[in-house]
């Protein structure tokens, strides 16, 4: 079957009108584009289509240009050549990092997001506002009187809420905590268009996706299936490039061996002088270049100690007040083989125990104990302020430990990626990674038995978090740990402190246990029928209901004509089986072991069609019924 597809072909230059179906054509083609920043190849022809419903994953190491795409995407910055096709009509929403409110509230300044014909549905703003962890009460608030990360979680809830044709998503799980994670990734995994994302948390990019693409060596491969895959298919395609440089290699020394012995010989002039040429048309395959990745590498000194640090009593408010506590009675003892995952809401206190514990605030009521042979290692979201701005990143490192030598402390640079003259650039020219990098650098420098880490993940691409998971986990001290980074929870923590129901609680237990016996669904379903409650008017629940009704028919329409299609041609087959039986039966009767043996060959091909029509029908079907169970349900809840 011929599809046509007409798109509309635009540059920064120029854009020209056309008309493309969105259901059938590719969302977005990109051709042959490069892009160079200062002289030097960021990348080079790179090519990728998107098709209908994919949700990518974009992954790469930082600076290798992943958010600049997003920027070409959206035309905010122009590309040196190739083209980009995007389809007429076609709406791209982007997860702006630039904060301007002009609404009074929370509330009215997402409701600008909805369309026209949706400015009255309130309570799509409600919904979204709820899942990314906003009461009701911080829904009438100023959005000017949340911190930064609850704002750039504003500018995320009005992106979807302006329910784009595809999604352009940049670390949105920087700043929303655990159970806002788990609601964005169920949110995104039903979206209905097209979703690229770039993030750091692996398990958070496999749940989501359909596709992976990465940028590596300046080039671009997207395949289907989660980052798993993508990261094998990219070893086994280096391997191949390799495998095959140093065969052409071989080659060509073979070849220049030949040319140079019998060159000068008359009776070998002639094959020697096409050797050259092959040579010449052979051309070359550079060595794969190296690609930056951070190195850790923790300095630990030993703590007779089985306990390093004990909590009794502990309780905090920042305004003083007993009836502003953000934790209270709290009794933490931590083990000298302890990882303890520090889990909750935003906003909840998490940081904060973390800054009481290293004694950076003061508790209110309490008393902590550390054994004198406690070293600290310390990574906070605020000790990049404390960072001395006039000075270089070498010195900054070596300031935290008087031990190291000169090589010593340039390996540690080098290993945050600041190689060479690079650690002599001064801290005041750096940015909020770069700054973050050097923090984690120091306490790489510092020798330590209990480390204290507040979203060390937050500005590391993924190979780095992988590599950073490792090391902590052949850490040999304690450490406590607040992440919002599920892998990191179920790789390193033993332990947990937990907030919520207002106060922090103790959890003896891994986080998969805390999941099975406790979970998060109870604290999340409460929250969205806090808005649910008392807002729908009939007229909004008798549209609800139909708005269902219509999307179970959309999301079944396929699974029920394939399966109608299923069960035509099985009972065919079933029919031309009984005929061939009968047929093999009157063969028999005549003692015809030719057509016996023909009949008997096309009866088998007959049944292992059956057998994979029949395994296909099972589990559309199951799908078909698991839909059809869930949108019950959905509409059972609504009613009630």
């Amino acid at each position: 079957m011929l599809v046509v597809k007409i798109l509309i072909f635009f540059t920064h230059t120029n854009r020209n009108d056309g008309l493309c179906n969105l259901k059938d054509c590719a969302m977005i083609q990109l051709n042959n584009i490069s892009k160079a920043f200062g002289g030097q190849n960021l990348y080079q022809d790179i090519s990728f289509t998107l098709g209908p419903k994919e949700r990518i994953g974009l992954v790469g190491r930082n600076g290798s240009g992943k958010s600049t795409l997003f920027r070409i995407i959206t035309g905010e910055l122009a590309h040196d050549s190739g083209t980009i096709n995007i389809p007429k009509s076609y709406k791209i929403g982007y997860l702006k990092q630039h904060l301007e409110f002009n609404m009074p509230s929370v509330l009215e300044e997402c409701i600008q997001s909805l369309s026209e014909e949706e400015k009255f549905d309130h309570y799509k703003a409600e919904k979204i506002l709820s899942g990314l962890g906003f009461s009701e009460e911080d829904m009438k608030a100023d959005p000017l009187s949340f911190s930064g990360g609850y704002q750039i979680r504003i500018n995320l809830a009005k992106c979807l809420l302006e329910a784009p044709n595809l999604l352009l998503l940049d670390e949105p799980t920087n700043y929303l905590d655990i159970i806002s994670l788990r609601w964005l990734k169920n949110f995104l995994k039903n979206y209905e268009g097209e979703v690229v994302l770039i993030t750091h948390d692996r398990d958070f990019m496999d749940d989501v996706v359909t596709h992976t693409m990465g940028i590596s060596r300046g080039g671009l491969k997207k395949i289907k299936g989660d980052t798993v895959k993508f990261y094998e298919r990219l070893l086994e395609d280096e391997q191949i490039y390799e495998m095959t440089r140093a065969n052409q290699e071989k080659k060509k020394k073979e070849l220049m061996s030949f040319v140079d012995r019998f060159r000068a010989k008359a009776s070998k002039a002639t094959q020697a002088q096409s050797r050259l040429k092959q040579l010449e048309k052979m051309g070359s395959m550079d060595e794969l270049a190296k690609e930056g990745n951070l190195g850790f590498s923790f300095r630990y000194t030993e703590c007779p100690g089985k306990v390093i640090t004990s909590a009794t009593d502990l309780s905090f408010s920042y305004s003083g007040s007993d009836d502003e506590l953000l934790f209270s009675n709290l009794k933490l003892d931590i083990k000298r083989d302890d990882c303890i995952g520090i889990i909750g809401k935003n906003g909840k206190g998490k940081s904060t125990l973390l800054n009481v514990l290293t004694g950076e605030l003061k508790q209110n009521s309490g008393e902590i104990k550390s054994h004198p042979s406690i070293q600290v290692g310390h990574f906070g979201q605020t000790n990049i302020n404390r960072l001395s701005e006039n000075i270089t990143i070498a010195n900054e490192v070596a300031a935290s430990n008087n031990e190291l030598s000169f090589s010593e402390v340039r390996s540690i640079c080098g290993s945050m990626m600041f190689e060479g003259d690079l650690a002599d650039k001064k801290i005041s020219v750096l940015s909020g990674g770069e700054k973050s990098r050097v923090m984690l650098g120091k306490i790489l420098a510092h020798k330590s038995n209990i480390l204290y880490l507040d979203e060390p993940t937050n500005h590391l691409d993924m190979e780095s978090v992988e590599t950073l998971c490792e090391k902590l986990e052949k850490f040999p001290g304690a450490i406590v740990l607040v992440t919002h980074n599920e892998m990191f929870l179920r790789r390193l923590a033993n332990r947990l402190v937990v907030f919520r129901n207002g106060n922090a609680e103790i959890f003896e237990g891994t986080y998969d246990e805390f999941l099975e016996k406790v979970g998060w669904d109870d604290e999340t379903e409460s929250s969205v029928e806090e808005v649910k409650k008392d807002k729908f008017s009939k007229k909004d629940l008798k549209r609800l209901r139909a708005e269902l009704i219509s999307q179970r028919s959309k999301d079944t329409k396929d699974l029920k004509k394939r399966m109608d299609e299923l069960e035509n041609d099985i009972f065919a087959k079933e029919e031309k089986v009984d005929e061939i039986n009968e047929s093999i039966i009157e063969a028999s009767t005549n003692s015809d072991n030719k057509k016996i043996s023909a009949l008997s060959k096309d009866l088998g091909i007959l049944q292992k069609l059956l057998d994979i029509e029949y395994t296909e029908l099972s589990d559309i079907t199951d799908k078909h019924e698991a839909i059809v169970q869930d949108y019950d349900s959905r509409l059972n809840e609504l009613e009630s």
